[in-house]
């Protein structure tokens, strides 16, 4: 299930990404105001990015620790779409999958590819 896709801004893309608050409601932060999820790229190698929310307010999500790390790997930049999806499993509990796609333009007909690693 996509839990949200959003295309990157300067901000997303050099400091942290922010996303919609509706997406919290997929998360488990037991009490907490931040919470490591564990991610599968496009590769399948399993990266620990950290979501937090403001304590009070409005809660303005973030991914921050680790993003720019998959930011890096990727060679994102602003324009680029990332997607996040949870998968569930009966025997694991809640998979988290990230994507990032770049727009492509072929014979006049704009597109949406998959970014590969940059390393």
């Amino acid at each position: 299930m996509q839990i949200f896709s959003k295309v990157l801004t300067d901000t997303d893309v050099h400091v942290r990404f922010s996303f919609p608050t509706r997406c919290l409601q997929h998360l488990d932060f037991a009490g907490n105001d931040s919470v490591d999820l564990h991610v599968k790229d496009s590769y399948g190698e399993l990266r620990v990015i950290r979501c937090r929310k403001r304590k009070e307010g409005y809660a303005k999500p973030v991914l921050s620790k680790g993003w720019r790390d998959f930011v890096t790997d990727y060679g994102l930049r602003v324009g680029d779409m990332v997607v996040l999806h949870r998968e569930d499993d009966q025997n694991l509990g809640s998979q988290f999958r990230i994507e990032a796609n770049r727009r492509i333009k072929l014979f006049s007909k704009e597109d949406w590819g998959e970014v590969t690693r940059a390393n």
